[in-house]
């Protein structure tokens, strides 16, 4: 079965120059070992399609049952070289709590 991460996760993104970070914060135990299972670095840089053009590396912060996805190369050379309608990374966690992924 198949459900919307926003399901089972919150997040956050923010930027600086070309790099985008996205937190993802499960909502249970369950769920974390479901994102640490699931949301792997190549399904988040697949996800972005084309907006990630660089490596995207994952930490893990068990303590606080999180994953944060560092994206570079994310953000077309940065706010003031982009002429993307949106130039920051703060909109990439709304687009990623859209993905889908196996539970």
């Amino acid at each position: 079965m198949k459900v919307r991460l926003i399901e089972i996760a919150a997040a956050r993104s923010g930027d600086k120059n070309d790099v985008c970070n996205i937190g993802v914060l499960a909502k249970s135990a369950e769920a974390y070992q479901i994102l640490k299972k699931q949301l792997t670095p190549e399904l988040v840089k697949a996800h972005f399609g084309n907006l990630i053009q660089g490596q995207v590396i994952r930490y893990e912060w068990d303590s606080i049952e999180a994953l944060n996805f560092v994206c570079f190369q994310a953000l077309d050379g940065g706010a003031s070289r982009s002429l993307r309608m949106d130039t920051l990374g703060k909109n990439f966690s709304s687009h990623l709590l859209r993905l889908e992924i196996e539970i």
